[in-house]
């Protein structure tokens, strides 16, 4: 399916809610607030913290941790958004044994906002990924997966804006080529859309059809690549497109202590973050705004 197709057959499945779920057309004016953006990627279905004895991870991690984190931080500032870049399945018995419903319960429990799509969350194929949803009460973003042919289709949205005390964020997710690291008969149908153009036309919705205040991308394409071809990755996203605020990685398990800072095409500012894997780590990102203008403010990555 041709790109622009693929776009105005998806939006009319986006669209944006307020914190309390109610359908929202307009943002109110505002002055001197502050949106936390807390974030994790590659959890790999890793419920239990690692045991103390774990040579890489002692005692770290651990889906209890946090939670509690999670609700200290939402107690200090409301204004809070949780989302997830993928690779949510996969890497400990519990995924074996339940297939998914465990992390999506869970993730549903600690109030996901959002997640994006990895290449590990097909591995019991689009079926397996189906079944599973139910369990999660958070929205799938998907701008580069054209699922009009498989059981998906419906199921996730290219983007999708939450209102948060009068501030408009636009959140979108892009995923990874799946030829080579999944085999067909679990993806089947499912069409890889090139993530730069789509990212492009995604910001540019987001920024100027829908007047977000902040654009953030849920990205499972991977930090970076020391390769002679030009693999889509958060850097080259980064530098080849305009309107985006803040890059949320995934994928290459990339431990960032805080966000890395490129300029886009326009040379203006984009951070991009990732913590790493397993639910080590909890990215946590405020920005800032002051009547029209944003500025960032302090982003880390907390140890769980």
């Amino acid at each position: 399916m041709k790109r622009r197709s693929f776009i105005q057959n998806t939006l009319s499945g986006a669209g944006f809610v307020g914190l309390g779920g109610a359908l929202l057309t307009s943002c109110s004016s505002f002055s001197k607030k502050q949106i936390t953006i807390l974030h994790t990627n590659d959890v790999h279905s890793h419920i239990d913290p690692f045991p103390k004895e774990h040579a890489t991870f002692p005692n770290l991690g651990g889906l209890a941790r946090r939670a509690t984190l999670i609700t200290q931080i939402r107690n200090e500032n409301p204004n809070t958004l949780l989302f997830d870049a993928g690779d949510i399945f996969q890497g400990t018995p519990y995924f074996n044994f339940y297939g998914g419903e465990l992390e999506f319960k869970l993730m549903s429990t600690l109030g996901y906002d959002a997640a994006t799509i990895g290449n590990h969350d097909f591995d019991n194929g689009v079926d397996g990924l189906l079944a599973q949803m139910p369990y999660a009460n958070f929205d799938f973003l998907s701008a580069n997966y054209d699922f009009t042919n498989t059981v998906l289709d419906g199921y996730t949205s290219p983007f999708k804006i939450f209102v948060v005390d009068g501030i408009k964020v636009g959140v979108f997710g892009l995923g990874i080529a799946l030829d080579g690291l999944v085999t067909k008969k679990l993806y089947k149908e499912t069409l890889y859309l090139d993530p730069i153009e789509m990212a492009q036309d995604m910001s540019r919705i987001l920024k100027e059809d829908k007047k977000c205040d902040l654009v953030i991308c849920l990205s499972h394409l991977g930090y970076e690549y020391k390769s002679s071809r030009q693999l889509p990755s958060d850097v080259i996203l980064a530098s080849k497109t305009q309107d985006i605020d803040l890059i949320i990685g995934g994928h290459t398990h990339t431990f960032l202590d805080k966000p890395v800072i490129r300029n886009n095409r326009k040379d203006k500012p984009v951070l991009i973050n990732q913590v790493g894997c397993y639910g080590i780590n909890l990215g946590r990102i405020d920005f800032f705004f002051d009547g029209s203008k944003k500025s960032t403010g302090k982003g880390m990555s907390i140890k769980v």
